[in-house]
């Protein structure tokens, strides 16, 4: 596996979150008001469904999060934790932005799963 190229950075909104698909893997990308772009699962482990982009995008005591739209658990965007139910998570995969272009390497779990 290596870095794959998925979006122009100017397609992702400030404070939203869009679907990718990186090699068969659905990716919510969230792009934060401080530029930055965080990258996890699409899978909602709660609500199992692929909605996570569909989230609310904000913040919970100091950390980014991505709020499921269906049962409204918060996960934090840079641990993959969910801050309201033990032993949920989200993958959280590396993203990074080169010459204007959104790239992800697929956290190894979400690898697994493909």
């Amino acid at each position: 596996m290596s870095w794959l190229s998925v979006v122009s950075l100017s397609e992702v909104p400030f404070g939203r979150a869009v679907c990718v698909l990186v090699d068969g893997t659905q990716v919510a990308l969230v792009r934060l008001s401080d530029d930055s772009v965080a990258a996890v699962d699409n899978w909602d482990p709660v609500g199992r469904a692929m909605v996570m982009s569909r989230g609310i995008v904000g913040s919970r005591g100091g950390r980014d999060v991505l709020v499921s739209p269906l049962h409204k658990q918060a996960y934090d965007l840079e641990t993959g934790m969910c801050l309201d139910q033990e032993g949920r998570s989200l993958n959280v995969h590396d993203v990074r932005v080169l010459d204007g272009k959104v790239e992800v390497w697929l956290a190894e779990a979400a690898r697994r799963l493909a």
